[in-house]
């Protein structure tokens, strides 16, 4: 007999529900009353007409603890599709993270010119701060606020992953 898989995978699901109250919990509550990490969670209605939102997730596991929440979250009533854009193929995923930096002198200009460097914008400046706006990976958000510490980073407020996949399909296709 084989030994299982036990290596850690890390997804992105999409879920399509009806944006109705309870659908958000009733999700949630399927990973927590299981033990599944959410590593990220959006949500936001995009089809106004049918009543419908999509879910964002990111979670990790091993492939048949993530075959298991596919299938569980296709159970759920309010659903009407699950795509693990993982797997179906390339996908766009993007983050937005808006991050407060404090100084002065040196350490004001340098925070400035990495911000050139990641093309994150200023949204928000005073005699001793800035508040930038990034959109990109999670990877490269990382980056900037790893960097953005030494320079008086004090605050961070992050979006979690959005995603999408490529090619002329859509989410139930």
């Amino acid at each position: 007999m084989a030994p299982k898989d036990l290596s850690i995978e890390r997804r992105t699901i999409a879920v399509l529900v009806d944006n109705e109250p309870g659908v958000l919990a009733r999700v949630i509550g399927l990973f927590s009353g299981r033990g599944y990490n959410i590593e990220s969670l959006t949500v936001s209605e995009v089809d106004p007409a049918r009543r419908q939102s999509r879910i964002t997730i990111i979670t990790s596991g091993t492939p048949q603890i993530l075959e298991q929440i596919k299938a569980q979250l296709d159970r759920l009533v309010p659903v009407h599709g699950v795509s693990d854009l993982s797997q179906k193929g390339p996908s766009v995923e993007r983050e937005l993270a808006l991050v407060k930096v404090i100084g002065k002198g040196n350490k004001r200009v340098e925070s400035l010119r990495i911000a050139d460097i990641f093309r994150a914008r200023v949204v928000d400046s005073g005699l001793e701060h800035f508040i930038f706006e990034m959109t990109g990976s999670t990877d490269k958000l990382n980056v900037f606020i790893d960097l953005m510490r030494p320079l008086g980073l004090v605050d961070v407020s992050r979006t979690g992953v959005v995603a999408i996949s490529r090619g002329p399909t859509g989410l139930l296709s």
